[in-house]
């Protein structure tokens, strides 16, 4: 598997009524990583042909974080994908490497000019496994 980590500093609008960082803004950070580990791996030309679209995810929330504390991001892809769909692992550890956040998100492929779900290619799941030794 090839991981990718991001750091990220929540601001104050992150931040809800128990000082802690809001449940819809994990999701919205899991969205951003995911989105930026595909735009660091991916070819130009399947970012181009192709979208991920979120259809599950499963989240287990074990701490939190608060303004302007430092949580890490780390994703990767542990399995081949199925079809149209691979499950995508995250884990958001704080400063003292305690994983705060854990989830599988289940991603659909989707070709931009049809609009249409599509089987994933084989070079665009390449992209996030693991090269084989040869």
């Amino acid at each position: 598997m090839r991981e990718f980590s991001l750091e990220i500093i929540p601001s104050a609008a992150d931040i809800d009524e128990l000082g802690h960082v809001n449940n819809a803004v994990w999701v919205r950070w899991m969205q951003d990583v995911a989105t930026a580990h595909w735009n660091a791996v991916a070819a130009s030309e399947h970012i181009a042909k192709w979208i991920w679209v979120v259809v599950r995810h499963e989240i287990d929330y074990a701490g939190n974080i608060g303004v302007g504390e430092t949580v890490t991001a780390r994703t990767w892809i542990s399995d081949p994908p199925k079809g149209a769909r691979f499950d995508r692992n995250m884990e958001f550890t704080n400063a003292a490497g305690m994983v705060v956040v854990r989830s599988r998100t289940t991603w659909a492929i989707v070709n931009r000019a049809s609009g249409r779900i599509a089987r994933v290619p084989r070079e665009v799941a390449a992209s996030f496994m693991e090269e084989e030794a040869e």
